[in-house]
């Protein structure tokens, strides 16, 4: 509780400016050539139309959004809800650690889905914890009524884009309306903001061998016109001759890279759809800060890894389910060997499995593999297992005694270690100083 007569720190969405009050900043109204000549050629009406009870919800507020006096903030995070920006951490800072001990329960959060916890210390009742949000346009044009205020939280450099978008999206006037035309996209999804994808668009009539009854003849011919045009419906040719193909070393690169490439959606699309809170509550894979090249680090707990008592075709699907959005770009992988036991140790049959399915993304993006706190036999299985099973990844694993030779490429607050992986390391040659060369 503030002290008596101080200001309070928190702010009330009831005092700031909605989105229809707000002017135009000098300098940044429409170009009148748009106005002028492209406008005048519109014909047709504006996907995003003119809303006064829409904009008086909107709220373009330049501050920090745990600060906000609300029913509730939106917190973007991982899966393993442990993302870590400025935005999280200032969300964290004033909510206090009740909130850290709250999201150890939620056993993650799947990309699209959202999960809800007390907002504790902070002035917002709740907090809305959600995975890659997606904000559909439309959604207040459907939904508007059950909601009061939308507050989009920026910074001082969001803030210069955010009054560019708007107005495209919520005109505030007719003119502004017209004005926007012009520069919206030709594809803005459905009435729900969904994007359309023609390739889905599979007609199936309710009543299957009878005719729509207001159905005409010049449908009829269009939806026949494209029999056949769809990627579903071409022909692919004998599969079990292309797999005899591949065992002769018949079939092209590009052909069996696009092979490949299927299999591994095949797996991604199943990662997508089953629940794996259960390989997620582990804690053996998530992603942390950047090392000193700026690229993304993620952490492997092999400790945490129970392989005897977990389905590995989970664990699968978790790891790509994790890791496909990570490796679109570089990044480098941290594993912790650390008191691991017999029951923690992943066989090289599972590892060469995983190797062959992933994307070829993954292995083209992973820039380095620190092996932290390796024993002697784990050093001799990776030699074997590099050298004859995986070649391409021999020359990325480099093995870590101490924590202070990871240091030297990561930064010790760009990390997050496990504390039985310090005490460990405190233990054992703890003033050994080694660089890594990568």
């Amino acid at each position: 509780m503030d002290p008596l007569g101080a200001r309070s720190q928190f702010v009330e969405v009831q005092t700031l400016s909605t989105w229809e009050r707000q002017p135009d900043p000098e300098g940044e109204e429409t170009e009148k050539e748009y106005n002028d000549s492209l406008v005048s050629q519109q014909a047709f009406p504006s996907p995003f139309p003119y809303r006064e009870d829409i904009n008086r919800k909107i709220v373009l507020y330049n501050g920090d959004v745990a600060l906000l006096n609300c029913t509730a903030i939106v917190n973007t995070t991982n899966e393993t809800l442990t993302d870590k920006n400025p935005i999280s951490e200032s969300i964290h800072t004033h909510a206090g650690p009740e909130l850290r001990d709250e999201l150890l329960k939620l056993k993650g959060c799947r990309t699209g889905e959202a999960k809800m916890t007390k907002g504790f210390n902070l002035a917002a009742r709740f907090i809305i914890h959600t995975v890659g949000p997606k904000y559909k346009t439309k959604f207040l044009e459907n939904y508007g009524e059950s909601i009061e205020t939308v507050v989009f939280a920026v910074t001082d450099m969001e803030e210069p884009t955010y009054r560019k978008l708007l107005p495209l999206y919520y005109p505030r006037s007719e003119e502004e309306e017209h004005a926007s035309l012009p520069l919206i996209p030709a594809d803005i999804g459905n009435s729900e903001g969904e994007p359309v994808v023609p390739e889905r668009q599979i007609r199936i009539a309710e009543k299957p061998g009878c005719l729509e009854v207001d159905s005409e003849a010049e449908t009829l011919d269009s939806d026949l016109g494209q029999v056949g045009t769809h990627a579903f419906a071409r022909m692919e040719g004998d599969v079990d001759k292309q797999r005899k193909l591949i065992l002769q070393g018949q079939l092209s690169d590009a052909t069996m890279q696009k092979q490949h490439q299927r299999n591994y959606n095949r797996w991604l699309c199943r990662a997508r759809a089953e629940d794996l809170s259960d390989i997620a509550a582990l804690k053996a894979l998530y992603q942390t800060g950047v090392d000193m090249c700026g690229r993304t680090v993620m952490v492997l707990v092999g400790r945490n890894i129970p392989v005897t008592l977990i389905d590995m075709e989970k664990a699968l699907l978790y790891f790509i389910h994790v890791m496909d959005h990570i490796t679109v770009k570089q990044y480098v992988m941290v594993y912790f060997h650390t008191l691991t036991r017999e029951h923690n140790h992943l066989d090289s049959e599972f590892l060469k499995k995983l190797y062959e399915i992933v994307d070829t993304k993954f292995k083209n993006n992973l820039r380095a593999f620190y092996f932290v706190h390796p024993s002697f036999r784990s050093k001799v299985s990776t030699w074997f297992f590099t050298t004859f099973s995986v070649s391409g990844m021999k020359q990325k694993v480099h093995h870590v005694e101490t924590l202070q030779q990871l240091f030297t490429c990561i930064l010790p607050e760009q990390i997050d270690i496990p504390p039985f992986v310090l005490e460990y390391n405190a233990r054992v040659r703890p003033y050994t100083y080694h660089s890594v060369s990568v």
